[in-house]
């Protein structure tokens, strides 16, 4: 399932704003932009396009100003004619959701449990294909290093992206409760993962305490910063072995610092990455444009430069408003992202927005 699916399957994709989005692009406050601007696009490749087509599309592309491509799947003639073109080509992979029917039957042991002793195996939360894996598992750790090794040892890919790279959402923006029949309002234990023997045992070493003892364990701050501790081993592991193929690792992660701590245990302001690409998705969190913005600025600002943002747009949300891209695009740039990467159909407007900005 591709990413558009999910997000249409989960709910995500059709949120309402809240209210009309703002016009303004004035700041207060702004962060020095990079003074080297380029954008990027994450694609599902289409194995029925032509050779001539695809050629046409990514000079369209590069002319754009758009420098990376992330596929979510294998293309020799995309990665062939991607490179042709000027842009590096870099291999998208689901990273901690894996759903893989063999590697469930074979290890099950692998994958992450909730706070109610029930694993992803058999109970997958909100949807069928949401099954994670445990962090914490030495053996998980080296799964993902062969599968990253494989796909860095290809000549044709110039680099890895994460995705699904953090823990299951503990909790949802509160346009979907209604979808599910939830309440969210505080951590519901079938969401909250992961309590394996694996990872109690190991906290409890470093603790003291097994969190299944803890009268609240959701409001553990010893608890949380082990998680996302568990992440981070992860992506850091995952990066070393980029780096030894000489090649750059990026992820998709969630909008801001604070919102990706909170709701899927992700840290990702400390992982050795070489770019991070925040989804900044606007209408999930029925927020105005101006908010892509305030996202921005919080990313950069905790990253203290470490590694470029780039604002991940996606497109549906704005409803053929390119007026409102625009303005994204701007509002972006002005608070310190060094371009934006964009997820929907890549229209001549929306190349024509992202030429007007680089």
């Amino acid at each position: 399932m591709d990413k558009r699916s999910f997000l249409k399957s989960l709910g995500l994709g059709s949120l309402a704003f809240g209210a009309a989005p703002a016009r303004s692009i004035a700041r207060t406050t702004v962060t020095a932009a990079p003074t080297r601007i380029s954008h990027r696009v994450w694609i599902n490749p289409d194995h029925k396009d032509r050779d001539a087509d695809i050629r046409e599309r990514y000079a369209a592309y590069f002319k754009a100003g758009i420098r990376d491509l992330f596929f979510e799947d294998d293309s020799e003639a995309h990665f062939r004619i991607a490179k042709q073109q000027g842009m590096k080509a870099h291999r998208w992979m689901w990273t901690m959701n894996q759903g893989n029917k063999q590697l469930m039957a074979t290890h099950p042991e692998w994958y992450a449990v909730n706070r109610k002793g029930e694993s992803c195996v058999n109970h997958p939360p909100y949807v069928n294909y949401y099954r994670w894996l445990c962090p914490s598992k030495p053996e998980v750790l080296e799964h993902l290093k062969t599968q990253v090794n494989t796909i860095l040892s290809r000549k044709e890919v110039d680099g890895f992206h994460l995705d699904y790279i953090r823990y299951c959402d503990v909790i949802l923006p509160v346009n979907l409760w209604s979808k599910y029949g939830i309440d969210q309002s505080r951590e519901l234990p079938e969401y909250d993962f992961c309590y394996c023997n694996t990872c109690r045992e190991s906290y409890k070493k470093q603790t003291g305490q097994d969190p299944l003892d803890m009268e609240h364990p959701d409001q553990s701050p010893s608890w949380r910063l082990f998680r996302y501790k568990r992440i981070n081993n992860v992506v850091n592991t995952l990066a070393a072995v980029a780096h030894q193929h000489k090649k750059p690792i990026s992820a998709a992660v969630f909008p801001t610092p604070e919102i990706a701590k909170r709701i899927v245990r992700q840290d990702w302001t400390n992982w050795d990455l070489d770019a991070v690409m925040p989804m900044i998705y606007h209408g999930f969190y029925r927020e105005n444009v101006s908010w892509i913005g305030d996202a921005v600025q919080e990313g950069v600002s905790a990253l203290h430069r470490k590694f470029p943002l780039y604002a991940g747009l996606f497109l549906p949300d704005f409803n053929n408003n390119y007026d409102d891209l625009d303005q994204a695009v701007k509002l972006s740039i002005r608070n310190g992202a060094a371009g934006v990467s964009i997820f929907g159909q890549v229209t001549p407007e929306v190349l024509k927005v992202l030429s007007a900005n680089r």
